[in-house]
């Protein structure tokens, strides 16, 4: 039987973390503990060590911030993209990690070659 995979929100979760510390401080087992959050044991690990003393605004905040640098990302390796089709040069990496994939890099390279 396979329990269905449901995202928990940043504040979710600390509250789930607060019931489970107030549990086990009550003197529960970690199995009951896991049982009654519905999570698995690295489920809870998993976010301990994420959001081991965090408050719920903090949370909050850190996700915001995890979201709006993706996005940014995003923008950044679009912009590097359209440079490239327009017939600027492009670097093989314009930025670490970020790198335009080589068939496209070639693809452009052969379009603009005279």
């Amino acid at each position: 039987m396979s329990k269905k995979r449901r995202r928990h929100s940043p504040e979710q979760i600390i509250k789930k973390l607060r019931d489970a510390d107030a549990m086990l401080a009550a003197g529960k087992s970690v199995g009951e503990v896991l049982q009654t959050l519905e999570v698995s044991e690295a489920t809870l690990s998993r976010w301990r060590s994420q959001y081991g003393g965090m408050k719920s605004e903090e949370a909050k905040r850190l996700k915001a911030l995890e979201e709006e640098n993706n996005r940014l990302k995003k923008i950044v390796v679009f912009v590097l993209q359209h440079q490239c089709d327009a017939g600027r040069p492009c670097s093989e990496t314009p930025i670490r990690g970020y790198a335009m994939p080589r068939n496209r890099r070639t693809s452009i390279n052969r379009q603009t070659a005279p």
